[in-house]
């Protein structure tokens, strides 16, 4: 794991706010891919579809790629989540 910085004084890799796919509702149009700036995704060529490369880069609390999804096959955790790191 590399050094991700900080997040309200916890380290970024003890945060587990990040995307995930569900490939199965994943038809591979890259949109997700193409709208993330922070590359936290990579494409898969094997199965023509995006995948999670880099979790640690996804800011916290953003969810931005998953209104991109028209399939709806990124989810994020709840952020109530993110209130016991807040502390």
């Amino acid at each position: 794991m590399g050094n991700y910085g900080e997040w309200k004084g916890v380290p970024r890799e003890n945060i587990p706010w990040y995307p995930r796919v569900d490939l199965d509702k994943c038809v591979g149009c890259r949109e997700c891919f193409k709208f993330c700036r922070h590359k936290v995704y990579t494409w898969d060529k094997d199965n023509n579809k995006t995948k999670v490369a880099e979790p640690f880069h996804c800011v916290v609390g953003c969810s931005n790629c998953a209104g991109v999804c028209k399939e709806g096959a990124i989810s994020f955790p709840p952020l109530t989540m993110l209130k016991d790191f807040a502390k």
